[in-house]
């Protein structure tokens, strides 16, 4: 089969989008991921960069319009800068990097960047196609919409996925079994292209603005959630507002009276000391703040007058230290603060299972005139609080997965024992008020003569009534975003004086001090706060094309046709249970949408989950064997469905996410050890081994990280990428089989240019052993198997350890451009870094390698006393070193100089001034410093290994500032 090689299949500019991926994770307001919460959703810097990437040829497709490799690298650069580039920006006479193009979530607010992907994706369609491209903006509007492949995700979580294809301007489609993501999704690509530069319908936005304003995309739609988001806090504030009282503050702090902004409690259970008895109170930390001279904490004070004794609370500040809490290690081992009994998890267990384990207020957070202010106990506020009594909750029983649900241990076995009685009336009355918000909604549509033709928003309607269904359909999801941080699991943050969400992380944790916070003040867990954040997220929202998002199971859909590009980022194994997690928000979901979603929320928990794809033990009577049979057996299935309906002219992409707790045995997909052996895990073979029996064949495989490489700096280890994107394509029918010579021949043939290619698009030595698993795995399933000597077929296993040792094998290779100095001290590195070897050893070596030790020694490699040699570290190198001024340069030296500037010196600058000294050794330096790191992932000496990744991917800065020292200082060479 023939096909144009598409960019991705070649090279991609990993470094920018890996740094912007990574720098998604603290951009708030309006970014999508803060419509809803998700969990492990992929960063949108990497799926637009993979979408363009997967849509647009690479330049050596097009021999007649690149007809040299010169003129390829040049056109591949050009489309590299436009997905992403890193700059350098000068702040207050600091230098940071920043990055710029299409990844960029800064830039893509600006159209013009986001057309010239667009002008790219046609054109390479037109050439197709032998079309004159389209350039004006429209043109290439219309000329997608007729001609461009729809998007597919059949996965589609949290919707960052067909989200970009939109943003792109193509169709996009996705489809979950989970009706929590299919709802997310709906509201990120769906909603808003229906109701694109529709007006508001409230009163107050068509009475002040209707005339003079003109509402672009989803402004209006945003403009809407606010206004009837504002209308339900007041009612809510009428219905509830008793609830949440003021509290008086001292003279000292300022007003008379403040809002509340969260009450902390402490979880109690009767000590089962028979001396004692108290409510003993569980709690993990007394601290309130640990702002510096904003200290505050909690004090418990022992009643023993009273029988059994009495625990009470005062809030401390100022000078002094918090005391050390009850809590005594890990689970639930406390000790009673009255009596000092140690008490196991048994007893508090068994407290919590009967019914018996209680709340106490430990303080009061109020917002003071000079930010936060602690507060003693009341006793009229806890009183108010339990006076709550909500007429309605969720009864559904929490799942029985002990991996990630960890309540049901303690009692709290139901989705209402996770939320205060008070919680529970506050989320109920909103709930209703989403239904009463729809009718006002629907009333002031018509009155602002929207027709209306009764077709509800889930029978694809576009007028009144489903533009009402739309807004209410934002105003739950409001709800449920105040839920994250409306639960007794969320805690109390005293670094940062706010609260911590429910799902801090990829659990329901058991939380013993918990806190409360207020939903109608202004502070983070707030009802209007919510509203703000989902409408910012809406305004922006792309509009571009219409998207479409069904309830469907992966395994089982053929609804979509043949010819459509799949990219998709599946379940992995049983990392995450998005069921069982999810089901915390379906219950507040269904309570406020079930009329409006009657397909998605018919059940009372999450329907279909027995068929959700994660090797969940606890559903097949705790067996992790049927677990991962279920798995592979659907994961195969749903890769053989894709290879049906895959365009043949796109490949299919396909994230593979690590599990953040995997060791390194699991996680590293080579070993390098020199016995040839890979620890590739289970799951990384089991997606390569399910992707090519179902009839594709591997032709890349990408690193995507959401760290920052400088991260590991700090660290002193190696991050490795947290997803791996792999790009497939499917195989003939006619596929031949190989032999095991065969394929070892053809490796060594082809994969050495293939890794050329990736060290010229400077891959981060960390990521060159992953990205060579692409074009190693293309060679090996472009196959239909590769048989062993003795007729068996080769297993994936075996093809990895092979494309490693012709890695390890390239790499080596390079050592024959090197001078015999630096063939040296490779070696010799290899075998001791920077410590002692003895003399005589290194006077072999060095014969073997046409040098001496003393020649080394002048050359500034080496130090030699006492019949023991060592190199040099790079702190002891000279600091006043000139390459011009050294009659013998090697390109260790320039190596190892330039890494020192890089980390101890002038940075970038520095180790550019010496780059634009160094001539073609420059070069050379990068080359090695790709071996070395190569070394150091083998030997496992992972801070040394962050030196020679750093010096790599800071290398295009470095040239760029070169290039203009050289500009500006012209320098006379001689070198050798």
């Amino acid at each position: 089969m023939t096909y144009r090689k598409k960019l991705i299949e070649v090279a991609l500019p990993l470094e920018a989008i890996n740094q912007e991926s990574a720098r998604e994770k603290s951009i708030r307001h309006g970014h999508p991921s803060t419509l809803h919460l998700w969990w492990a959703r992929r960063p949108l810097a990497a799926c637009r960069a993979v979408l363009f990437a997967s849509l647009v040829d690479d330049p050596s497709s097009h021999p007649d319009k690149f007809p040299t490799e010169e003129e390829q690298e040049k056109e591949r650069q050009r489309l590299h800068d436009l997905i992403g580039r890193i700059e350098n920006v000068e702040t207050r006479g600091k230098s940071t990097q920043t990055v710029r193009g299409l990844v960029s979530w800064s830039d893509i607010t600006n159209t013009s960047v986001v057309e010239e992907a667009q002008r790219e994706i046609a054109r390479c369609l037109a050439w197709e196609k032998g079309d004159e491209p389209p350039t004006k903006p429209e043109e290439v509007t219309e000329y997608l919409s007729k001609h461009a492949p729809p998007i597919y995700d059949p996965f589609c979580g949290g919707g960052s996925i067909p989200l970009e294809a939109q943003r792109l301007g193509l169709e996009a489609h996705g489809s979950d079994i989970n009706p929590v993501a299919v709802l997310i999704t709906k509201a990120l690509i769906e909603i808003p292209p229906k109701f694109a530069n529709f007006p508001p319908v409230n009163p107050d936005s068509r009475k002040n603005s209707l005339k003079t304003k003109t509402w672009y995309g989803a402004q209006g739609l945003a403009e809407d959630v606010r206004y009837y988001g504002q209308w339900m806090r007041e009612q809510a504030f009428k219905q509830i507002g008793h609830l949440y009282p003021k509290v008086n503050l001292s003279q000292e702090s300022g007003d008379a009276k403040a809002t509340v902004i969260a009450w902390l409690w402490a979880r109690t259970v009767k000590c089962p000391n028979p001396a004692c008895g108290c409510q003993m109170p569980l709690v993990r930390s007394f601290e309130l703040s640990t702002k510096k001279e904003k200290e505050a904490w909690v004090e418990p004070t022992i009643n023993r007058n009273q029988q059994p004794p009495v625990v009470s609370f005062q809030v401390k500040s100022g000078k002094g230290k918090a005391p050390e809490p009850p809590k005594t290690g890990r689970g639930a081992k406390f000790d009673c603060l009255a009596c000092k009994q140690p008490v196991d998890d048994k007893h508090i267990k068994a407290e919590g299972v009967a019914g018996r384990m209680n709340a106490q207020l430990l303080a009061i957070v109020a917002e003071g005139k000079n930010g936060r202010v602690y507060l003693q106990p009341i006793q009229k506020h806890e009183d108010i609080a339990h006076s709550a009594q909500p007429s309605w909750y969720p009864t559904a029983q929490i799942p029985d997965d002990r991996r990630s649900m960890f309540t049901p241990l303690y009692g709290l076995t139901h989705f209402y024992h996770l939320f205060t009685p008070r919680q529970l009336v506050a989320l109920n009355t909103f709930c209703e008020l989403v239904s009463e918000a729809r009718e006002k909604i629907l009333s002031d549509a018509l009155a602002s003569e929207i027709p209306d033709d009764n077709l509800p928003l889930c029978e694809g309607g576009k007028s009144a009534t489903a533009y009402a269904d739309a807004v209410a359909t934002y105003l739950a999801i409001t709800v449920d975003r105040m839920s994250d941080y409306n639960s007794s699991i969320c805690s109390w943050h005293s670094g940062r004086d706010t609260i911590r969400n429910t799902f801090a992380r990829q659990a329901i944790p058991m939380t013993w001090d918990f806190a409360e916070v207020n939903p109608l003040s202004e502070s983070t867990g707030n009802f209007i706060g919510a509203v703000d954040w989902i409408a910012k997220v809406i305004e922006i929202s792309p509009c571009r094309t219409q998207g479409f998002v069904q309830r469907i199971d992966a395994t089982k859909s053929d609804i979509y046709a043949k010819s459509i590009v799949v990219s998709t980022d599946p379940p992995y194994y049983d990392n995450i249970g998005y069921a069982d997690l999810s089901e915390f928000f379906y219950v507040w979901l269904r309570r406020s949408l079930s009329l409006i979603y009657p397909d998605l929320f018919c059940t009372i928990l999450i329907p279909d989950k027995e068929r959700e794809l994660v090797a969940t033990p606890y559903r097949f009577g705790g067996s992790k064997q049927k677990a991962k049979e279920f798995f592979e057996t659907g994961l195969s299935e749903t890769f053989k469905r894709m290879r049906e309906m895959a365009h043949d002219g796109y490949p299919l992409t396909v994230y593979y996410a690590f599990k953040q707790t995997e060791t390194d045995d699991e996680v590293s997909l080579t070993e390098g050890k020199g016995n040839s052996e890979t620890r590739a895990s289970t799951g990384w073979e089991t997606m390569l081994e399910g992707l090519i029996k179902a009839g594709f064949s591997i032709t890349g495989t990408w690193p995507m990280r959401t760290e920052l490489s400088n991260r590991t700096i700090a660290s002193g280890t190696n991050a490795l990428a947290s997803s791996i994107a792999l790009v497939c394509r499917p195989r003939p029918e006619t596929a031949p089989s190989s032999t095991r010579r065969q394929f070892v021949n053809i490796l060594k043939r082809e994969l050495p240019d293939a890794l050329q290619k990736l060290q010229q698009g400077n891959i981060a030595p960390v990521d060159l052993a992953q990205a060579s698993i692409g074009p190693g795995m293309e060679i090996y399933s472009r196959y239909s198997k590769v048989l062993e000597s003795d007729g068996e077929r080769m297993p994936v296993r075996i093809a990895l350890q092979l494309i490693n040792q012709t890695l390890d094998e390239f790499l080596a290779e390079q050592e024959g451009e090197f001078d015999s100095e630096t063939c040296f001290a490779l070696i010799w590195f290899e075998q001791h870094t920077f410590n002692e070897g003895l003399f005589g050893d290194a006077e072999t070596l060095s014969k073997a390698k046409n040098t001496a030790v003393q020649g080394l020694v002048n050359a500034g490699i080496l130090t030699a006393k006492a019949g023991k040699v060592r190199l040099l570290r790079r702190d002891e190198l000279a600091k006043n070193w000139n390459p011009q001024t050294d009659n013998r340069l090697t390109v260790w030296e320039a190596t190892q100089h330039m890494i020192r500037e890089l980390q101890d010196g002038a940075g970038n600058q520095g180790a550019a001034n010496l780059l634009s000294q160094l001539g073609t050794i420059g070069e050379a330096a990068r080359e090695l410093a790709y071996r070395l790191y190569n070394i150091c992932d083998k030997k496992g000496w992972a801070a040394e290994g962050v030196a020679y990744n750093s010096l790599v991917i800071s290398w295009p800065e470095i040239s760029r500032l070169a290039a203009e020292t050289e500009e500006s200082t012209p320098l006379q060479m001689a070198l050798l």
